[in-house]
């Protein structure tokens, strides 16, 4: 079973109870954030939010047949308090659980029904070469993302490209694009950089991320950059749980070719997934 369909089994299985990303993680058998990533990419949803909308659609379900006390269907979907659960259902729905108990009809709502995935990804995937990776420092620029904004992520590499060889003690014309730092929500910072030799000279508003030595599987994506959110999947859905490796909670990162067009799609592009010792 791959790693999102792990998740979608224990969302499901165990929608009653305290669920939150880490032990969503831990039973897929992926970090948070790559689970994160993945999940988005094969579902379209973040985690967390599916989590919500799928127990929030539960509760209508509930609430249309009858149910007659709204603080017993809160708590058992997760709210604590009848409060919270009416302001998250009034926000998701635009209704109150109390009119839609009152009417019964859950036509006029959109559900979140149960996801089944029944096929991983058959986007083409190279066989990954490994590599023992040296220390790398990586000074970009930074911001914050979620699955659902992370389409700025090509407007961040559009404001970084005048630093692009201006940059004190930058090494080779290689940029890279680092994924790090994974929030409790699912969020994640993207960091566009390059490799500099010291660390010593960052210039005003752009961060340093020092990468660890470590293990990596290297692929080279095929195909527009457009596309390479295919390549992520298939690595994850496909490779990963048949590799008999673990991807390490660490950072990941595409790495450019110095010649990379981002507007022709053009060029070399690696995908370096840190492994486990």
């Amino acid at each position: 079973m791959d790693p999102v369909s792990k998740a979608l089994w224990l969302i499901e299985t165990e929608l009653d109870t305290a669920l939150d990303l880490e032990r969503l993680a831990s039973v897929s058998g992926l970090s948070r954030f790559t689970l994160s990533r993945v999940f988005a990419g094969a579902t379209g949803w973040s985690v967390m939010r599916y989590v919500k909308a799928r127990r929030l659609s539960r509760a209508a379900h509930r609430l249309a047949k009858g149910a007659p006390d709204i603080l017993d269907v809160a708590l058992a979907v997760g709210y604590g308090s009848h409060e919270a659960f009416t302001r998250a259902f009034r926000e998701h729905f635009g209704t109150t659980p109390e009119a839609l108990r009152a009417n019964g009809d859950l036509s006029g709502i959109e559900l979140r029904e149960a996801l089944r995935m029944h096929a991983t990804t058959s986007y083409a995937l190279s066989e990954p070469r490994f590599v023992d990776g040296e220390e790398l420092l990586i000074v970009g620029l930074g911001e914050r993302f979620t699955t659902e904004t992370a389409q700025g992520i090509a407007g961040l590499w559009q404001r970084f490209e005048p630093y692009i060889g201006r940059i004190p003690r930058q090494q080779g014309g290689e940029t890279f694009g680092v994924c790090c730092n994974p929030g409790e929500d699912g969020s994640f910072e993207y960091i566009a950089g390059v490799l500099v030799s010291h660390a010593s000279e960052v210039p005003a508003g752009l961060t340093l991320q020092r990468l660890a030595a470590r293990r990596y599987a290297v692929f080279l994506h095929q195909g527009h950059i457009s596309s390479i959110h295919e390549t992520f999947n298939a690595i994850f859905q496909r490779w990963l749980p048949s590799a008999g490796v673990q991807a390490a909670a660490a950072p990941e990162f595409e790495r450019y070719s110095a010649d990379f067009d981002p507007m022709a799609g053009t060029g070399k592009v690696e995908i370096w997934l840190p492994l486990q010792d």
